[in-house]
């Protein structure tokens, strides 16, 4: 009798192992938005993310992206799938998994920040985009975080090659 409890703890305790690796490995990665994240940083975590967009899992980079989008964004490109696929058009689809990214302040105020971002997509092509962060105002969890309120269509700018 004692053999087989000492079995079934065994059991139970490798069950509740493989459970919270697998919830960890889900979702754990995303960050959320809180207050002491900077306008910079929200675009910055939005890019590293979508240059990698498959790790740790699947649309990854896109669910990241999504975290930081202001819920009036939100509400136009969600919910979440659609956003999905909406990044993966042609519009969106060469953030995905670029190979470098860089953010220059070209506006701030205490509300708002713009930012004009150069991508390398994969095949060695540079876009411009315009990004915008905002502050959010409402009270709740996101009272006084940024979130990103625009991102322009992209602007071809040529090649690297």
């Amino acid at each position: 009798m004692l053999k087989l409890l000492q079995i079934n703890y065994k059991f139970l305790f490798n069950i509740t192992l493989l459970f919270f690796f697998i919830s960890n490995v889900s979702f754990a990665d995303v960050s959320k938005p809180n207050t002491s994240i900077k306008a910079m940083e929200v675009v910055k975590m939005q890019l590293s993310a979508l240059m990698k967009n498959d790790t740790p899992y699947k649309d990854f980079g896109i669910v990241q992206t999504w975290e930081f989008a202001h819920p009036n964004n939100q509400r136009v490109t969600g919910p979440l799938e659609r956003f999905k696929n909406m990044i993966k058009t042609d519009s969106y689809s060469m953030l995905i998994n670029h190979k470098d990214h860089e953010i220059k302040e070209i506006y701030k105020t205490t509300e708002v920040a713009t930012f004009e971002v150069m991508v390398l997509d994969i095949e060695k092509k540079y876009y411009k985009f315009k990004w915008q962060v905002e502050k959010y105002k409402l009270d709740g969890p996101l009272k006084d975080c940024w979130l990103t309120t625009a991102v322009s269509q992209p602007m071809p700018m040529g090649s690297s090659i």
